[in-house]
């Protein structure tokens, strides 16, 4: 689904982001399609579920062979909805590099029982990653990552948090707003390209470069599309060191209390 507005203020226009929102903040929607954009990595879209599922994500009770997956029944690339696929003989393991055949959002890909082929570029050449076992009450991932559920619950994905405000995300990976209320933030695909600099336009939460993220044309000055990428700010540090002029560091929680360790989020706006 796409959020409207920034932090809750009126104004501000509609911008499309990666995670369900409960609250209207700056995160919301859902992940998908990978590939097609400049640079070759996943963009993030919007999209409620593609239909009745073939198997249970969270059950994996696909026949002997084969595993569930999620893939894009709508066909608008997004992966919506899970099915049974094939697992080869040789499956490639977490953390190996993985190949996808057919369409980006097949579901159907080279890694074993339980992965997922993702951050996947123009070559349909990705890396296997761990999708999240137990149940939604429950989630499991491998020590150091947590379970980011997606796409109306299509898409579960072991990922590995981190700071805005000091980033440490793999090489290829940004930190963005993950979790239904934004209380944490993930590793997840840098899709920029050749884009994603302070003020370029946007309109997913993943096409801007490392310590900035995707704001409604009112937060930024001078922004002529949708959306424009503007930077996270420390609201413990000089509000005026935005670089837009007018633009201050407002917290990234609006008036809401800020999760431990998030206290000091800020994103750089136009006063609203």
């Amino acid at each position: 689904m796409a959020v409207c507005g920034l932090l809750g203020l009126p104004g501000l226009a509609c911008v499309e982001y990666e995670h369900a929102s409960e609250d209207g903040g700056p995160g919301g929607a859902t992940t998908g399609p990978q590939g097609e954009t400049s640079g070759g990595s996943t963009p993030t879209s919007g999209g409620e579920g593609g239909g009745e599922a073939e198997c249970d994500l969270w059950a994996q009770d696909c026949p002997p062979g084969t595993k569930c997956a999620p893939y894009d029944k709508n066909g608008d690339g997004i992966h919506d909805t899970p099915r049974c696929v094939p697992v080869g003989g040789t499956p490639d393991q977490a953390g190996d590099d993985c190949t996808i055949e057919g369409s980006i959002a097949s579901g159907v890909d080279s890694c074993d029982f339980g992965l997922m082929c993702w951050n996947v570029d123009g070559e349909n050449k990705g890396r296997c990653v761990t999708m999240c076992a137990g149940s939604p009450q429950d989630p499991m991932c491998p020590d150091g990552l947590l379970c980011d559920v997606s796409n109306g619950g299509a898409l579960l994905l072991c990922v590995a948090t981190c700071d805005p405000l000091t980033p440490s995300c793999p090489q290829g990976q940004i930190c963005l707003p993950g979790g239904p209320s934004q209380d944490y933030f993930i590793c997840d695909v840098d899709a920029s390209g050749d884009l994603g600099g302070y003020g370029d336009m946007c309109a997913y939460v993943n096409v801007c470069d490392a310590g900035l993220l995707c704001l409604g044309s009112a937060s930024v000055p001078g922004c002529k599309s949708e959306g424009c990428c503007s930077e996270y700010c420390d609201l413990s540090m000089d509000p005026s060191a935005c670089s837009g002029e007018g633009q201050v560091c407002l917290s990234f929680y609006g008036g809401d209390p800020a999760p431990p360790g998030y206290e000091n989020v800020g994103v750089c706006s136009l006063p609203l």
